[in-house]
C-alpha cells in the first residue's frame, strides 16, 4: 500500500508528538502542547505535513514561515519506514508549499547530538551554517 501525505490537522497532534517523543534527536516540549500546535497550524495554514501508511502516522512534519523565511520543526519518520523517501517527500512538500507562497529560503534546527538527523539533511542537499549561533530566551524573562 502506498504511502498518504497530506497536510497536519489538529487531528493529527496526538500520533505526531508521539512519533516525535519516540524519534532520537527530536525533543517534545511545553511548546508542543495541543494549544500551541493549534495556533502554529492556524498561523501557517496548509505547510505541515503527516504521512499515512493505512491508518498508521508513520512521518510527521511542522513547518511555518515568518513572511521572509521558512522554518522546519519536528520532522520525523517511523523507524519502519525510513530509507523509504518518507522524510525527503515530507520535506519536499514544505518546500513546494513555501515556494507557493514566495518564500524562497527555509532554514530548519538539528539538534548537536543528531548525527543521523545531520546526515539526512546533509544527504538531502542542506547545508550547516557555521557562521551562526543559536540563542534562546523564555519570554517570560526567567533564566
Amino acid at each position: 500500500m502506498a504511502i498518504i501525505i497530506r497536510r497536519m490537522t489538529l487531528k493529527d497532534r496526538d500520533e505526531a508528538v508521539s512519533l516525535w517523543d519516540s524519534a532520537a534527536g527530536v525533543w517534545v516540549s511545553e511548546a508542543d502542547s495541543r494549544q500551541s500546535i493549534r495556533r502554529y497550524l492556524r498561523r501557517n495554514p496548509g505547510l505541515s505535513f503527516v504521512a499515512y501508511d493505512s491508518d498508521k502516522l508513520v512521518g510527521a512534519v511542522l513547518c511555518g514561515h515568518d513572511g521572509r523565511r521558512g522554518y522546519i520543526y519536528h520532522m520525523a519518520v517511523a523507524p519502519s519506514h525510513r530509507r523509504r523517501g518518507v522524510g525527503r517527500s515530507l520535506a519536499e512538500r514544505c518546500l513546494l508549499e513555501l515556494r507557493a507562497l514566495g518564500i524562497r529560503r527555509c532554514h530548519l534546527f538539528v539538534h548537536s547530538g543528531n548525527p543521523a538527523g545531520r546526515k539526512f539533511w546533509q544527504a538531502t542537499g542542506w547545508t550547516p551554517r557555521p557562521d551562526v549561533l543559536l540563542m534562546s530566551k523564555d519570554t517570560d524573562g526567567e533564566e
